[in-house]
């Protein structure tokens, strides 16, 4: 009897456990990985909610909110979010994935999480500008094979090197990906039209003058190859290699991206979510 009721008691411990429902296991990043901003909070406050960022390629210090870049800590967190959700918590059309490896595809793809989670801190596209850290500059020394192991300080990384002027023809039609979004479609009536539709099945709103027409567009993404930098943003460096491989297919995306997202001023322009490029780079990225 003694052992009829052992087993009894074995069983209803081991169906007691089983009826608890198990928890998706999720990992933060390792913040050895996460490289600093390379800028400091609150430098040379305006007094307008200005202070000082990088120092674009002309020499000239770039304005940014005083609030920028976040402390360390609370950025982590934020990224940790996004990165076991998948996509921006706070942007779910943006999707953000944080390899471990060293290869060029890995750090890149690191550095685009990073410029996702700050742009997006506390809305769609509400966060800090790129110019409150030195992830840009990082970015293009990786693509250029001239990284090193301790990211540059804001100092060391005044000036970016410039990229290769295009040629007097201007860069190939034929390598300029396609929107695959259209202008104007389902206006609210309060300047929102229908983007791209996130991994959730939700239609992202962008502005309807958004995205714009491909001839102006190229015209712009030609100026930014040719400066080898965004005209309107100069601390943004832009190249567009015209070869096959993964990582050039990546940079002809990442210079649409600043190009468009840079049309009208530093972060005046429109959203990535008025193209499905986004989702293209993380194809190339796999």
């Amino acid at each position: 009897m003694k052992f009829i009721n052992t087993v009894f008691t074995t069983l209803s411990i081991a169906i007691a456990v089983s009826s608890v429902p198990l928890k998706l296991v999720q990992r933060d990043v390792d913040p050895s990985l996460v490289p600093d901003f390379g800028v400091k909070q609150g430098v040379n406050p305006t007094g307008t909610g200005d202070c000082d960022g990088i120092t674009n390629a002309a020499g000239q210090v770039v304005k940014i909110p005083c609030s920028c870049p976040p402390d360390r800590a609370s950025f982590i967190q934020s990224l940790n979010a996004n990165v076991n959700a998948g996509h921006a918590v706070n942007n779910p059309g943006v999707a953000v994935s944080f390899p471990t490896g060293s290869s060029k595809d890995d750090k890149l793809t690191r550095i685009q999480a990073l410029l996702v989670t700050l742009q997006n801190l506390n809305g769609p596209g509400v966060g800090c500008p790129a110019a409150a850290t030195t992830f840009v500059a990082q970015q293009k020394a990786i693509q250029d094979g001239t990284d090193v192991a301790s990211p540059p300080s804001a100092a060391a990384v005044a000036a970016p090197p410039a990229a290769a002027p295009a040629s007097n023809n201007g860069v190939d039609p034929a390598l300029v990906p396609d929107f695959g979004v259209k202008a104007g479609v389902n206006p609210t009536g309060t300047g929102d039209c229908d983007g791209i539709t996130n991994d959730a099945g939700q239609v992202v709103k962008i502005p309807c003058s958004c995205p714009p027409d491909r001839a102006s567009f190229i015209q712009s993404l030609n100026q930014n190859v040719a400066a080898g930098h965004a005209v309107n943003n100069p601390s943004a460096p832009v190249s567009f290699p015209t070869d096959n491989s993964n990582a050039s297919k990546a940079a002809r995306i990442q210079a649409v991206l600043v190009t468009l997202q840079n049309l009208n001023g530093p972060g005046v322009g429109c959203p990535a979510a008025a193209t499905n490029l986004l989702g293209q780079l993380k194809a190339l990225q796999n």
